[in-house]
């Protein structure tokens, strides 16, 4: 039986990241719940005191096939290489130079929401399709694949 995903990022600015993800994954923040028009109305009728109001944010996929992106403010801030990143697949189907001219404007883009480029690496056939290492506003690494 397959089970839903959801990915979960540990962050000091829950909305800031969130508002980053969607813009470079085409996301939304997810609806209020029913009965409210906005998560500042939600939020103030639970009784959530504005200073943590940013404990959180969580992002879904306007077609609802992708997974939920829910984001946590921790205390602690990013302190080593991570183990398992996310491939934003920017350039499906394409080859060579066409690729990499795809990927250097996704990445250009990304940076103007607040990534840092951090390393190309060209296409090197048979496998290797080149693809380009990024940073999102908290350092948390994930490539342009």
């Amino acid at each position: 039986m397959a089970r839903d995903v959801q990915i979960t990022f540990d962050c000091a600015d829950p909305a800031g990241l969130a508002a980053f993800w969607a813009e470079a994954l085409g996301y939304r923040t997810q609806d209020p719940p029913g009965g409210f028009e906005s998560w500042e109305q939600a939020l103030e009728a639970m009784g959530v005191p504005p200073e943590r109001r940013n404990d959180a944010s969580a992002l879904v996929d306007p077609e609802g096939s992708g997974p939920r992106l829910f984001f946590q403010r921790v205390p602690e801030g990013k302190q080593a290489k991570n183990r398992v990143h996310l491939d934003v697949r920017a350039a499906p189907g394409q080859q060579g130079d066409a690729r990499m001219a795809a990927l250097e404007a996704e990445a250009e883009r990304l940076v103007s929401h607040g990534a840092t480029r951090l390393s190309r690496h060209e296409p090197a056939p048979p496998l290797g399709a080149g693809h380009l290492v990024m940073a999102d506003p908290e350092g948390n690494e994930f490539c342009l694949d």
